[in-house]
């Protein structure tokens, strides 16, 4: 066989094989990397997927949680995993979109990673402990203008989108808040409620229990509109901020090399597997919309966040190393 015909066999031996590899995805169980610590929105929004998605394969999806660095430690391991969708992470805000604040990543979120789909997007909300004396948000910014630094923040840590909204929030209002960075909002939401912290803009899904338990008290909705599950919740831009919106968003990736079929794959299955009205009403119930919408769409939204994040982290002038 001359050198030219060999080429195209082997190229088509490998194209079908692949093809073949595809079709008959997941043969084994996929490895979803979660990379908070137990208890956050993330992980929260990560386990349903994983559930319903291993439903539908009959193969288990096992989420695995690999906190540091505001999710970078899992998202890097997962950008040096091997590109055959069987290692995938759950990303955010922090991972896709305020990466450009660190003067040095073990990776490039933005080249090794493959986005999959945008899973969901939901409002933050600001919670404070009891024990703080503003019972509004204007009362809460008129306190910090008067006391500069006084109120500590917490966060899931550096870029998460704690973080970068309650950045938007302080450019938007001119306040000065004290930020405290934490490994995930589990353990922040812990000091919030033990008073060690003054507030949060914590994600929908585990602010909710607690303001429903009397155990923080709600402010601000951070999104362009009230939430439903929260009606008398009013938003940062009819109070103290007009034209503020922010919200969280989380997404499903692979590494870079990932087949574009393969993650359209996914993406479907994915789409398939939450798309039960009960799925919705859970989600919702949270104060959590689903997306799910394709690669190509998910790849478009994060460019478009990551300029508008990367304005705010120069307008704040945040840089780590």
């Amino acid at each position: 066989m001359k050198a030219g015909r060999l080429l195209l066999f082997i190229v088509a031996v490998l194209s079908a094989g692949a093809a073949c590899a595809q079709v008959d995805f997941p043969s084994k169980p996929i490895r979803l990397v979660v990379p908070f610590p137990p208890g956050g929105a993330t992980d929260v929004l990560g386990r349903i997927a994983a559930r319903r998605l291993g439903d539908l394969y009959g193969k288990s999806v096992v989420v695995e949680n690999k906190p540091g660095a505001s999710g970078h430690v899992g998202a890097a391991e997962v950008a040096r995993s091997v590109p055959d969708g069987y290692t995938l992470v759950a990303g955010t805000i922090g991972i896709h979109a305020a990466h450009r604040m660190y003067r040095k990543l073990a990776y490039s979120p933005a080249t090794d990673l493959q986005p999959i789909t945008l899973l969901a997007e939901q409002s933050n909300l600001l919670i404070v402990h009891p024990g703080v004396a503003a019972k509004t948000v204007e009362e809460l910014v008129a306190y910090a203008k008067a006391n500069p630094g006084a109120l500590n923040y917490g966060s899931a840590g550096p870029g998460s989108s704690t973080h970068m909204v309650t950045e938007l929030f302080v450019l938007a209002t001119g306040v000065k808040l004290t930020h405290v960075p934490y490994k995930g909002s589990g353990p922040a939401l812990n000091d919030l409620m033990g008073g060690q912290i003054q507030l949060i803009f914590e994600n929908f899904p585990t602010a909710l229990p607690l303001v429903r338990g009397g155990r923080v008290r709600a402010l601000a909705v951070t999104g362009a509109r009230r939430e439903t599950v929260l009606p008398e919740i009013p938003t940062v831009a009819e109070t103290v901020a007009p034209g503020y919106a922010a919200t969280s968003w989380f997404t499903l990736a692979g590494p870079r090399g990932l087949p574009a079929s393969l993650a359209e794959k996914i993406q479907s299955d994915l789409k398939r597997a939450l798309s039960s009205p009960e799925v919705g009403e859970e989600l919702r119930a949270q104060g959590i919309g689903l997306v799910l919408n394709t690669p190509a769409e998910a790849a478009r939204f994060i460019a478009s966040e990551t300029d508008r994040w990367n304005r705010v982290i120069d307008a704040a002038k945040i840089q780590l190393e």
